[in-house]
């Protein structure tokens, strides 16, 4: 059964009476930090806070709250297409301005353990798509690690291997795109 979906004035998307997609906020950051390092240390893909805030761009980064507690997040970024941002160290000038480039980097998304299975990665992707087009951005590019382009393609977004990933990445990354349209 697919859950509700309310907006309210705020920007929130109500998923359920426990469930919110709304704005990335500042006091998001320790959580969102704990969240990425659970997720992806032991694999060495774990960039740390200063890499993950120098990805930060106003209006396309999101949290997924449970219950008043962040329980996931996305952070998009506009960069060029056909790249992608290195996971072993942060944007010096932090991401470039939405004029610069028509391509929205979905640069990492999480969610907690205890949320998964819920189809919220797809809805947090689904959210980014709606708020891209609103924003005039014309594509969405991704990196899928540790074989989660599997994930991503039934909604839309399609492998490029002949995209070069920076090392930090792995052996098993994907970059991946799709037209916002």
């Amino acid at each position: 059964m697919t859950p509700q979906l309310n907006t309210v004035p705020d920007d929130r998307l109500v998923l359920d009476p426990d469930i919110v997609i709304r704005p990335l906020a500042d006091g998001d950051w320790d959580a969102i930090v704990a969240l990425e390092a659970g997720a992806y240390a032991r694999d060495g893909l774990s960039e740390g806070r200063a890499a993950l805030k120098s990805r930060y761009a106003p209006g396309t980064c999101f949290v997924v709250e449970h219950e008043g507690r962040v329980g996931g997040y996305l952070l998009a970024l506009p960069y060029p297409p056909l790249s992608s941002p290195d996971l072993s160290r942060a944007e010096e000038a932090g991401p470039l301005p939405p004029a610069a480039t028509r391509n929205l980097h979905a640069h990492d998304l999480v969610i907690a353990e205890h949320l998964r299975g819920r189809g919220l990665g797809p809805r947090l992707l689904t959210h980014l798509r709606s708020v891209a087009r609103g924003l005039g951005y014309e594509r969405i590019s991704m990196v899928a690690v540790r074989g989660a382009h599997v994930v991503w393609a039934p909604l839309g977004y399609q492998p490029r291997p002949e995209v070069e990933l920076p090392p930090s990445y792995g052996a098993n990354a994907v970059y991946m795109s799709m037209e916002v349209g």
